[in-house]
C-alpha cells in the first residue's frame, strides 16, 4: 500500500501539472484575444496591458513544466530514483523561470503610469475615446438566482497626464477644452486599474513558485524514504530474511 509520503508527492505533482496547464491555457487565450477590438475602456486597457506581458516566456515555461511532469511521473510509479532526481532539477529550473516571470510582471506595476503613456499616445482616437468614458457603470449579475448590482470600473478622464498631454479626444466626457480642464487625465485611473489587475496575476504566478517549492521538498522526502527502505531491504537480505 502506498505510504503517505508517496501520496503527498503524487498530489503535489498533480497540482504542479495543473499550474503548467493553467499557464499554457492563459498565455494562448490571451495571445489570441489581446488584439481584438475592445468594447469599452476597461477592455481596451486590459488588451494593451496584455500586449506587454511575457506571453512567449509563459508558453515556454508551461512547456518546461509539462516536460518536468513527464520526468517525475515515471519516477513516482517506479522504484528508480534517477528519474525523480532529474525531475527535481527540472522542477527547480521551472520554479526559477516562473519566479522571473512573476518578477517581470511585478516590475511592470512600479512605473505603469509612465510606461503606458507611449502606448496610449499610439492608439487611434476611437480607442482613446473609449478609455475617456464614464468612470463607474452599474451592472446586474446573477447570484444565487437573485440579481445583484455591482459597479464595474471604467474611466472618466481627458488626455493622459492632463487634458493637453496628449490633447484630449472630443466626446461626451470631454466636450470642450474648458470642460476637459476640470477632469483629470487618464494616467491615474489607468495606473490604479493596471496595478490591481497585474497584482492578481503575478500573485498567482508567485503561488505557482510555491507549488514548485512544495513539490521539490516532497520529492526530496520521497527519495530519502526510498533510500532508507532500500538500505533496510539490503540488511534484511544479508540477514537471510526476504519479504514475500
Amino acid at each position: 500500500m502506498p505510504n503517505k509520503i508517496f501520496l503527498a508527492t503524487l498530489a503535489a505533482d498533480g497540482i504542479f501539472l495543473a499550474t503548467g496547464c493553467l499557464e499554457l491555457g492563459f498565455s494562448l487565450i490571451v495571445r489570441s484575444q489581446m488584439n481584438n477590438a475592445p468594447q469599452d475602456g476597461q477592455e481596451a486597457v486590459r488588451n494593451l496591458l496584455y500586449q506587454g506581458f511575457p506571453l512567449t516566456a509563459g508558453i515556454v515555461n508551461a512547456a518546461f513544466i509539462l516536460a518536468a511532469f513527464f520526468f517525475t511521473f515515471p519516477g513516482l510509479i517506479s522504484p528508480m530514483r534517477g528519474w525523480l532526481k532529474v525531475g527535481g532539477y527540472m522542477i527547480t529550473f521551472c520554479g526559477l523561470f516562473t519566479l522571473c516571470v512573476g518578477v517581470y510582471l511585478w516590475v511592470m506595476t512600479l512605473r505603469v503610469k509612465e510606461s503606458f503613456f507611449p502606448t496610449f499616445v499610439a492608439q487611434d482616437p476611437a480607442v482613446q475615446q473609449l478609455i475617456q468614458k464614464s468612470v463607474w457603470a452599474w451592472t446586474s449579475r446573477m447570484k444565487r438566482q437573485a440579481p445583484r448590482l455591482t459597479r464595474a470600473l471604467q474611466f472618466e478622464c481627458c488626455g493622459y497626464f492632463n487634458h493637453t498631454t496628449p490633447a484630449f479626444v472630443t466626446d461626451a466626457t470631454c466636450p470642450s477644452p474648458a470642460a476637459a480642464a476640470l477632469i483629470s487625465g487618464c494616467g491615474t485611473a489607468i495606473s490604479s486599474f493596471a496595478n490591481v489587475f497585474i497584482d492578481n496575476i503575478f500573485t498567482a504566478v508567485f503561488g505557482m513558485v510555491g507549488v514548485d517549492a512544495v513539490l521539490i521538498l516532497a520529492i526530496a522526502c520521497l527519495l530519502k524514504d526510498r533510500k532508507e527502505r532500500e538500505r533496510y531491504s539490503h540488511i534484511d537480505e544479508k540477514s537471510g530474511y526476504r519479504q514475500i
